[in-house]
């Protein structure tokens, strides 16, 4: 239908995205998705979810533990002095892919919205109305627009967004592996530049996935060369990486990843998942975000659409104080830690602090994560 104006246009199918289009489409919203790639696909991810999303993935009629995800429980994190801490995690989480977790919540979603596969050329907005263009000329319609489209895109700079001019020094590599490893642990193992996450996926194949600076890796002649003669200067990685079986036929790489302060709403699009903040995955806390930035923008957007009164600038300030509130702090105290990980001396006290007071390390958890959210 040409003249078709939805409700809201959804831009990226991510977790973010799909969990919104599938929350606003089962209570009668008119969604359009619009994704650039199809399903399934392997994506850069650290692949470890808190369970404080659980309940509201329930009440969507998501059950990922029911699907083959791995309840994990604990953590272990290490650095290259060999010095290793283990814990019980407060609420724990469970691993499973991005390949099948993204492909589980579209073949929901498909059923209850239009997805289309194009990539968005511009976004306009006149007279209360988005039009959004895709690369066939296509034109789109909507009385909102939310965009999910990740960590940095286009996108961004087409909407002249403060951080997408400025260079990221971060990038990041992943891919699986067969490896024997305790199916209810995630691993964060430090090493000079960076660190690397490990735990199980459904599949039983471990994802191995870090983040380092390019000042660490150019030094070296490649992933290969770095991981070998880096990586591999931690005790627990090197026995990864000499051992495990890589699954993919090479790692996925994916760089300048910004952890820049965003705002949640650019040019009145309403921004949702890593469009509207990344958290330093040492945290273990971004796909629970991404899941619980696209309930918070769902329920605000049906509260006024339920009473017939939608009031385009209530609904932003009202995201903006929910979005800042809910994930703020968290984001504050990731970009702490993580300053104090990369450098060697405040690494090794925290380490050694960490030893001697370990309640301390759940306290620290706890700030970087929030409580089971309620259902849809």
């Amino acid at each position: 239908m040409k003249n078709r104006i939805y409700d809201v246009i959804i831009i990226g199918g991510g977790l973010a995205g799909l969990t919104c289009a599938l929350h606003l489409s089962k209570q009668g919203i008119d969604v359009l998705l619009i994704e650039k790639d199809t399903f399934p696909d392997h994506k850069v991810c650290g692949e470890y979810i808190s369970n404080e999303v659980l309940p509201y993935l329930n009440s969507l009629a998501i059950d990922p533990l029911a699907e083959g995800a791995i309840s994990i429980s604990k953590l272990k994190i290490s650095n290259y002095n060999n010095k290793e801490i283990e814990t019980t995690l407060p609420l724990g989480g469970f691993g499973m892919s991005r390949y099948y977790f993204d492909n589980l919540l579209f073949k929901k979603v498909k059923e209850k919205c239009k997805v289309v596969f194009k990539t968005v050329e511009s976004i306009s907005f006149q007279s209360e109305i988005f039009t959004v263009t895709t690369q066939d000329t296509t034109e789109y319609k909507a009385k909102y627009v939310v965009g999910a489209h990740g960590k940095r895109s286009n996108i961004d700079k087409k909407l002249n967004r403060k951080f997408s001019k400025q260079q990221s020094p971060w990038l990041a590599v992943k891919a699986h592996y067969d490896y024997e490893f305790p199916l209810d642990t995630v691993a964060l193992h430090t090493f000079k530049g960076g660190y690397c996450g490990l735990s199980k996926t459904e599949t039983g194949a471990v994802n191995a996935c870090y983040l380092t600076t390019y000042t660490s890796f150019k030094k070296y002649k490649g992933i290969e060369d770095f991981q070998k003669n880096n990586l591999s200067k931690n005790p627990n990685l090197k026995q990864f990486f000499s051992e495990a079986t890589p699954l993919f036929d090479s790692p996925l790489t994916i760089g300048q990843i910004s952890f820049q302060p965003k705002n949640p709403v650019e040019n009145h699009i309403f921004m949702i998942g890593d469009s509207a903040g990344l958290i330093h995955p040492l945290c273990g806390n971004g796909m629970a975000m991404a899941i619980h930035s696209a309930k918070l923008f769902s329920e605000l957007f049906l509260k006024q659409h339920t009473t017939k009164k939608m009031n385009r600038s209530s609904l932003e300030k009202e995201y903006e104080k929910h979005w800042n509130n809910t994930f703020s702090n968290r984001l504050k105290t990731g970009r702490y830690i993580q300053k104090l990980l990369m450098n060697e001396t405040t690494a090794g006290i925290g380490f050694s602090l960490l030893n001697t007071f370990p309640n301390m390390l759940n306290m620290i958890i706890r700030k970087t994560h929030g409580n089971p959210i309620q259902h849809a």
